[in-house]
């Protein structure tokens, strides 16, 4: 493998940052999670797009122009000979002292990080679909850390998995501080029912997920009537359909929320519908790059 960091390419036995990097000691940093499939980079404009935004929100310089991250994605792609692959873009605040200050960091550490095997859920999941429960540890406050910013400080996150595992599921489904569902550890979530499409508002702590907006776009091309507004697990649990959505996990049903049966307790038909539609796109919206 070869990992990208600060404009060189090096084997990952090489990749190296300072124990000193304000990323390590603080999560001070921003990262974008993207998928390639057949040596197209799926919604790349729009995760680079995401990336500056975070960026720009804690006034963290990234040392490159969006098209000089492009380049620099799909540079790694190429030197890693790799058609399909999951890309994590990393950016830190860079090497700084033992203090909070960010003033005290003199470097703009900027990384790129591509495998070729991910797999967020086993694949019988897609098939059967997940049981998943609802844990303790609540979604993060927009006032402290808004879940807009795709930052390094996934704590919040790993606790909530943390109780999921413990508990014996793969997956957990986090509430915000009024107790209305916000999202999942690592995905977004949506239900239907009676023919219609519901997820979170982005305003309840959710983060704006790529593959959240591409299924809504599928939906709204396919006349399916869409809604973002405050869901309970009341909602979950009366839902005839429900599934996840993100980069990693791409589009995954749920059968099984707290013990309670979603549906006919196998993925519905929607849900497939939206898996196929979502299979086609990742072959034409994005970036192509041949090897």
């Amino acid at each position: 493998m070869k990992v990208f960091i600060n404009g060189k390419l090096f084997d990952k036995k090489e990749a190296k940052i300072s124990v000193f990097d304000h990323g390590l000691l603080y999560g001070d940093g921003i990262f974008e999670g993207i998928r390639s499939y057949n040596c197209l980079v799926f919604k790349l404009k729009e995760h680079i797009e995401r990336l500056f935004e975070s960026a720009h929100t804690l006034m963290l310089d990234i040392p490159y122009t969006k098209s000089q991250i492009k380049k620099a994605i799909i540079d790694t792609l190429r030197a890693n000979q790799l058609r399909d692959a999951y890309i994590r873009v990393v950016v830190t605040r860079g090497e700084g002292d033992l203090g909070l200050d960010p003033r005290e960091c003199k470097g703009r550490e900027t990384f790129i990080i591509i495998t070729d095997k991910i797999a967020l859920y086993p694949k019988e999941y897609y098939q059967k679909g997940l049981e998943i429960i609802t844990v303790p540890t609540i979604r993060n406050l927009p006032e402290a850390l808004n879940p807009q910013i795709k930052s390094l400080n996934y704590l919040n996150n790993i606790l909530a998995k943390i109780e999921a595992i413990n508990a014996g599921f793969a997956e957990a489904v986090m509430l915000d501080s009024l107790g209305y569902v916000a999202e999942c550890t690592g995905d977004n979530i949506f239900i239907v029912r009676k023919r219609n499409i519901y997820t979170p508002p982005q305003c309840m702590g959710t983060l704006r997920g790529i593959t959240r907006d591409t299924v809504l776009e599928i939906a709204k091309r396919l006349k399916m009537p869409v809604h973002e507004h405050v869901i309970t697990r009341h909602e979950l649990y009366i839902s005839d359909e429900c599934f996840l959505t993100g980069t990693a996990a791409e589009i995954a049903p749920v059968v099984k929320i707290d013990g309670r049966v979603i549906g006919k307790g196998k993925p519905g038909p929607i849900t497939k519908l939206l898996m196929r539609e979502f299979r086609k796109l990742t072959q034409k919206d994005g970036v192509r790059y041949s090897l």
